[in-house]
């Protein structure tokens, strides 16, 4: 009875299912609160199927489930709630991914870590992607590998026993005492791993972690498919054209970023990063063996790439992250001198991540200098030449400068670049990132692109069409959006002359530098340091509260960028520098604005709150 009960709520629900389930890459921050964020979806969701209530406009409202399609989104959270349901697990024992490998890794990661036995037990086959010897010999996995006919024959193991079962069902499990995560891998949507037993539940979280930082869940449009197959509903499949697609893309990346190389195309901007990561490492530990690797980054840049840094490096003795600052009052190439030269003495391997420019305060080096200081010969603390740099650029905020083109800045330097997807490339449409290589680097892809395939983290059919829709005409898409954004920075140094703008100068736009969005430091007072830091934070609120109750349409509290259309409002410190360390954070406005947006009514509403503070 309870099964047909779930079978029927759940069809029903995707009969009246809200569009941006299905659409919406970013979290909407105004039904978003982060210490619920794993939560309170599914509490308020149980309700509602308590109630037999699928109604659109009451989905609509659920608050915002995790963050981003990388932790998760509603439908991911109600496909793992329908799987656990079926097999009378709690809800959090059920994580969608739509890498088959990376829920394979997640488990190798926290046993290493505890310094625990894994085997791996599998029927048929593993999926082709796992490369055993480099799960072992780049991440520093030890596992034992097992073929079964069943799982009767699993016996118990002194570790975790991880079985994989490639079935065409969506949601059946056998859930033995002997197999502590059992991993349903689907070829065509990904794979669900199902944490068994009370002894495991530790694992969750460190799961849904990895989720987060190297991969993404099921993505929408497979999480909708895979319910339709658990209430053994057929779906349409369409034809996808993912060569086509893929070649238009390619094409189009080219002649954006005046490459060669061919580009990688992952399923997020985190997922491109933790392939250069791992395949640079590779490469380091192949050309020089017992080498350390030093991975210099910024302490304030996006959370996630530090997060996922931090992350591999504590898995690899022989990998250390290094601060590099670079805001405020750092400047990067005084830093990046200052940095490698501490590398060279040591005779280690140099990769550098940095963002182009830098979030949130839109700051662009002096890239003279900083190519100077990139080409530098050095020498170690022994008197032999240092190895040169691998420099690496996060360049989503200005996609369309052409750092690696052949003559061009960078082009005696070893340099990849990356961008994350679900901003401009795709307008907000998916989250699926590239990353290229100038023909100095150009050696490095193969490693790289052997990595983004052994996690299974390649761009999904979906994600690879909407990337073909969309990159075609992002060019055009970043300089209409430049010229509102322009005209909004210089109406608010007008109305509003004591805040601080941290935006690209009309010498760095003349460049090529022109970004879409602007960071906001708001006039403040008090009579402490503390007293004035609480002040500019309720005054960001209080017009980020403006902003989106009078331009509902158009003005979003959000943490998106490059979107096809609105403006977008969030505060760092609270959403994209979630894992920065507190001191580092900054706590001011970012702005995003798209080419399609009332740019008179957003001047109007800013008009009205600095009356309000005057």
């Amino acid at each position: 009875m309870e099964n047909k009960q779930l079978h029927t709520y759940i069809k029903n629900l995707l009969a009246n299912l809200p569009a941006d389930w299905l659409n919406l890459t970013t979290h909407r921050l105004d039904i978003y609160h982060e210490e619920l964020a794993k939560t309170e979806f599914i509490e308020e969701f149980e309700k509602l199927y308590a109630a037999n209530n699928y109604e659109k406009a009451v989905l609509s409202e659920l608050p915002t489930a995790y963050d981003y399609i990388r932790l998760g989104h509603p439908l991911s959270s109600v496909l793992e709630w329908a799987i656990a349901k079926e097999n009378n697990l709690l809800p959090d024992s059920v994580i969608s991914f739509s890498s088959r490998i990376t829920p394979i890794l997640a488990v190798l990661r926290k046993n290493l870590l505890n310094n625990k036995n894994t085997q791996i037990v599998y029927s048929g086959a593993l999926p082709k992607s796992f490369d055993a010897e480099t799960v072992k010999r780049v991440y520093g996995y030890q596992f034992e590998l097992k073929e079964v006919n069943s799982t009767d024959e699993i016996t118990d193991f002194d570790g975790s026993t991880v079985f994989i079962s490639q079935q065409e069902e969506i949601g059946k499990a056998n859930l033995p005492s002997t197999i502590d995560f059992f991993i349903s891998d689907h070829a065509e949507l990904g794979s669900i791993i199902i944490v068994n037993g009370e002894k495991n539940r530790s694992y969750i979280s460190e799961i849904q972690h990895v989720r987060r930082r190297v991969t993404i869940a099921m993505t929408p449009a497979n999480c909708l498919k895979a319910l339709k197959l658990f209430i053994g509903e057929p779906y349409e499949e369409k034809s996808s054209n993912r060569a086509a697609n893929k070649a238009v893309v390619l094409d189009t990346i080219k002649n954006i970023t005046s490459t060669s190389t061919e580009a990688m195309i992952g399923s997020s901007g985190l997922s491109i990063q933790y392939a250069i990561m791992m395949g640079l490492i590779d490469d380091a530990q192949e050309k020089h063996p017992n080498k350390k690797i030093k991975f210099l980054i910024p302490p304030n840049c996006y959370g996630g790439t530090n997060d996922q840094a931090r992350r591999v490096a504590a898995c690899l003795e022989h990998v250390e992250i290094l601060d590099l600052p670079v805001d405020r009052e750092n400047d990067m190439v005084q830093s990046t001198e200052r940095v490698l030269e501490q590398v060279a003495k040591e005779d280690a391997v140099p990769f550098i991540i940095v963002e182009i420019p830098t979030n949130p305060r839109v700051e662009v080096p002096d890239l003279t200098q900083l190519t100077a200081a990139l080409s530098k010969e050095r020498k170690t603390s022994a008197g032999t030449v240092a190895i040169d740099p691998v420099f690496i650029i996060d360049q989503t905020f200005c996609p369309n400068v052409q750092f690696l083109k052949e003559g061009g800045i960078f082009s005696s330097i070893r340099t990849i670049s990356y961008v994350s997807g679900s901003k401009f490339p795709s307008g907000g449409k998916c989250t699926a990132g590239y990353c290229v290589a100038n023909k100095k680097a150009s050696d490095l892809m193969a490693k790289m692109h052997k990595h983004l395939n052994l996690c299974d983290n390649e761009a999904t059919d979906l994600q690879i069409s909407l990337l073909a829709e969309q990159l075609p005409s992002m060019n055009q898409r970043i300089a209409d959006a430049y010229k509102n954004t322009r005209e909004f920075v210089n109406f608010i140094k007008e109305k509003l002359p004591t805040a601080k703008i941290n935006f690209v100068s009309e010498e760095l736009a003349n460049e090529g530098f022109t970004p879409s969005v602007f960071s906001l430091d708001l006039p403040t007072k008090g009579k402490t340091e503390e007293e004035r830091e609480a002040y500019k934070r309720a005054l960001n609120i209080k017009l980020i509260t403006l902003m989106i109750s009078e331009i509902p349409k158009e003005s979003k509290y959000c943490v998106s960028y490059g979107q096809l259309k609105g403006c977008y409002w969030t505060i760092p410190a609270t959403s994209t520098q979630g894992t920065t360390k507190e001191s580092d954070k900054d706590y001011i406005a970012r702005v995003a604005l798209s080419a399609n947006m009332d740019l008179e009514h957003h001047k109007k509403v800013f008009s009205k709150f600095v009356e309000g503070i005057s």
